[in-house]
């Protein structure tokens, strides 16, 4: 047999057939799990971010509606409306606190151990704390009448509730968290 004849024994070349792109390789299918496990933890960190400044802004808000009352009764009565809103501002910081730290930890504090719980939590808001604000956290709710310094307390509360809310990961909803109703007025008073 010259090479000729062996030759024209051989087949053509065959191409191999198309590549599917199902089912797609094992690299496809780490990357897809990557990005789903990524977006799922995205997702989470952005809704933990949308509910942390929710619950800021509804402190706020309550720590407002007790300005508002604040001066509505102070033309009537200034040491009575200051009393009332030391004690409404008090239970503002108080859920505030509880919702970011263990209830057991919190509920128990009253009097100079809370304004001393007010001082150290917060970096921030600590030298806003005057001695008179300290005084009126520490033993002010048991009083008849009392004489603040509204625009102290408000600053110093407002800059104390940012503090807490600007904790990342700090916060955990307490249990029976409906007790922390952004639609509550005044509290205490």
């Amino acid at each position: 047999m010259d090479s000729e004849e062996l030759l024209a024994q051989l087949a053509d070349i065959r191409l191999p057939g198309e590549i599917s792109w199902w089912p797609p390789a094992p690299g496809w299918w780490i990357l897809s799990a990557i990005v789903l496990v990524s977006s799922i933890f995205a997702w989470r960190a952005y809704a933990r971010a949308r509910d942390t400044k929710l619950l800021l802004r509804f402190a706020l808000a309550e720590l407002e509606r007790c300005m508002t009352n604040y001066r509505q009764q102070a033309a009537g009565n200034g040491s009575i409306a200051g009393l009332n809103l030391l004690n409404a501002t008090n239970s503002v910081l108080r859920r505030v606190a509880l919702f970011h730290n263990p209830h057991s930890a919190i509920a128990s504090l009253s009097g100079e151990d809370w304004a001393q719980f007010l001082s150290l939590s917060s970096t921030s808001a600590s030298p806003l704390l005057t001695d008179s604000l300290r005084e009126g956290f520490a033993g002010g709710r048991f009083q008849r009448e009392l004489t603040v310094d509204a625009e102290a307390l408000h600053a110093f509360a407002t800059g104390w509730i940012k503090d807490q809310y600007s904790r990342v990961g700090d916060t955990q909803p307490p249990t029976g968290a409906s007790d922390v109703s952004p639609s509550r007025t005044e509290a205490n008073a």
